[in-house]
């Protein structure tokens, strides 16, 4: 039920009106009165209606200013003026506050119920338009974090696919200007408790504390955060920044979680490939310590800071340290992360195909239901399944074709149609490609 303000300084127009709203359009209206333009901004406020009949001559504060007022602070409200006067010399006015209908005393019943059915129906339309917006913000903001642990792993390994990584930090509105990794690094105890919980609080912290960032999951008891670096602050500046926001990560995990995490910060570094790197100086950073609770920069450790590192240990790929092999496991888990997910993907592909395949089906079609690029989705399929996406579908309707001529209730040129051909010509060259003879012939064989 929609709220609808009636303003008049004559009570038997207000009465008159709210007679033929509640008789031509009943529970439709919960109609509200005001005698004049102070009483409606009043009223206004305290109801909020969705439509304000507004007099335009009334003593004291006139039609045109209340409505000036009332849309100051409720902007979507619809407004209809009522005059007896020329609505020409308030035209301009007017049209400037949104007001979009009028009606002219003495007012016809069927042009009220005409005006109110229209705005009804914006009103209605508006309100989808706010649900599918609501529905769509929840839908983006159930994707987010799985876009950011996407880019985010493409920085912590090799770059498998073969573009993304733009367009996706693009997407997140993520520069690749400049940037560092801070890896949080948990003890062996946090597999034993609630990763939901850990990529949670860890997650909602850093998206509300420091720079923009990008966070991956929980990967062999550490995360990654990519940090942009904060344009024009310096250098010593932002190590600083970036040492404080090591610490507080210690101690939200050590009052939220109770456990006593080290944190990694690398250099920073411009483009993919530089917060590659820093990744990996964030994770020998966060174990270059031995207890927990310490916060520790790579460029601390190659300029002499902590206890130093000599020229070999300065890069992690080749490091011969006691944490080596936990760094190896580390990569190692992300990438069967990595992989486990284009498993999933792919037959989330292959289930829909397998349920549309006897539609016009394109690859691209399927490759935007996973949300993967054509070319990209093209190859790993094939690797995959040992042939391309044009031969599964081709194999599973010549099956399907197979199995509808085992039966003589359906011509051939119907199963053409059932299976996704529109030519029962190509479909009989197709078949003969994969079986050796034509639809004919195979009919003929098997009775």
């Amino acid at each position: 039920m929609y709220r609808l303000l009636i303003t008049d300084d004559e009570d038997l127009e207000r009465e008159g009106l709210e007679w033929i709203i509640q008789h031509m359009l009943p529970d439709t209206f919960q109609v509200i009165h005001a005698e004049n333009g102070r009483m409606a901004i009043e009223r206004a406020e305290e109801y909020r209606p969705h439509i304000v009949m507004m007099d335009v001559n009334m003593p004291g504060i006139q039609g045109l200013a209340a409505i000036r007022e009332i849309k100051e602070r409720l902007p979507d409200t619809k407004f209809v003026l009522v005059t007896a006067y020329d609505y020409f010399a308030y035209a301009k006015e007017a049209l400037s506050l949104g007001v979009k209908e009028y009606l002219v005393k003495p007012v016809r019943r069927e042009q009220v119920v005409k005006t109110l059915e229209q705005l009804v129906g914006e009103l209605e339309l508006e309100k989808r338009k706010r649900t599918d917006e609501l529905e769509l913000r929840h839908k983006v903001s159930q994707l987010l974090p799985m876009v950011e642990n996407e880019l985010a792993l493409m920085f912590m390994v090799d770059q498998i696919l073969d573009t993304g990584v733009e367009e996706l930090s693009d997407w997140l509105d993520f520069p690749l200007d400049q940037g560092c990794a801070v890896v949080v690094a948990f003890p062996e105890d946090v597999y034993t408790l609630d990763k939901k919980k850990i990529y949670d609080i860890i997650r909602s912290y850093a998206k509300t504390h420091g720079a923009t960032c990008i966070v991956s999951s929980l990967i062999d008891r550490h995360m990654a955060i990519f940090m942009r670096k904060t344009p024009g602050i310096q250098d010593d500046q932002w190590k600083e920044e970036t040492k404080r926001y090591g610490e507080k990560l210690c101690a939200l995990a050590d009052r939220q979680l109770d456990l006593a995490v080290s944190v990694g910060i690398g250099t920073a570094r411009n483009g993919a490939e530089g917060l590659r790197k820093s990744y990996f100086e964030a994770v020998f950073a966060s174990t270059y310590y031995e207890h927990g609770g310490t916060v520790c920069h790579f460029d601390e450790l190659k300029h002499g800071g902590g206890h130093g590192i000599s020229e070999r240990e300065k890069s992690p790929l080749t490091m011969e340290t006691p944490h080596r092999s936990y760094v190896i496991s580390a990569l190692q888990r992300i990438r069967e992360e990595r992989e486990q997910q284009t498993l999933i993907v792919l037959e989330r592909a292959k289930n829909y195909i397998q349920g549309k395949y006897t539609e016009d089906l394109s690859l691209e079609e399927v490759a935007d239901f996973v949300h993967l690029n054509p070319h990209y989705f093209s190859k790993i399929f094939k690797q995959r399944f040992g042939e391309t996406f044009i031969d599964f579908v081709t194999g599973l309707r010549i099956a399907k074709a197979k199995e509808l001529m085992a039966s003589d209730h359906l011509s051939l040129k119907e199963i053409c149609f059932m299976v996704g051909y529109k030519d029962p010509n190509y479909f009989s060259r197709v078949f003969k490609k994969i079986t050796g003879v034509t639809p004919t012939e195979h009919r003929g064989q098997s009775r």
